[in-house]
């Protein structure tokens, strides 16, 4: 059981390549059994996100290892996604750019600062989290097939909430590790 967490977030990283596939051979084609099962994919490889940080506090086997890549294995299945609707022009480069420049800025600070204390995720984070799986999951299921270009209206609108969230979330996150680290360099 020591190794089933990170093995499965190592599965989710390669689950990335593989929905990236899928959704291009599909293309604009809405009606291809391999947009469906990218967009399914993707969801099962965020799903299992859960599951492997279940796994590791339940059986008390957190590694390091995890704790690094699990939050790499986020970002290459969420980064991909986003990467893979703008180059079948199904979402503007600059949400891309910006979700991604949030989401990996984010992530290299964290690190950057990881050897002086942990900061913790900020308080809006698993609200940016759904968010922005929602919005990427309906984006990525072909949903003007199924009830026409009312679905655009309803993707613009998760887009954006998730866009902003994420930008909120982000500022949010700096804004309180400043705030440690002026009580941190007061205290020393």
């Amino acid at each position: 059981m020591k190794h089933v967490p990170n093995t499965i977030t190592i599965v989710r990283i390669f689950f990335a390549p593989v929905f990236i596939w899928m959704l291009l051979t599909a293309g604009d084609d809405l009606t291809s059994p391999l947009r469906w099962w990218g967009a399914g994919l993707f969801v099962f490889g965020m799903a299992t996100d859960g599951i492997d940080g279940y796994l590791a506090r339940k059986y008390n086997v957190v590694s390091d290892f995890g704790k690094l890549l699990d939050p790499i294995a986020d970002k290459v299945l969420t980064g991909g996604a986003l990467i893979t609707l703008s180059i079948l022009d199904e979402l503007p480069w600059w949400v891309t750019a910006v979700i991604l420049l949030r989401e990996v800025g984010i992530t290299v600070f964290r690190f950057a600062v990881l050897s002086d204390r942990v900061i913790p995720a900020s308080r809006g984070g698993k609200l940016k989290t759904i968010t922005q799986f929602v919005a990427i999951t309906f984006a990525l299921l072909p949903m003007q097939a199924v009830i026409g270009d009312s679905a655009n209206i309803i993707n613009i609108v998760l887009m954006s909430a998730a866009t902003i969230i994420t930008v909120w979330t982000g500022i949010d996150y700096l804004v309180d590790a400043w705030r440690q680290n002026k009580k941190h360099t007061s205290k020393a």
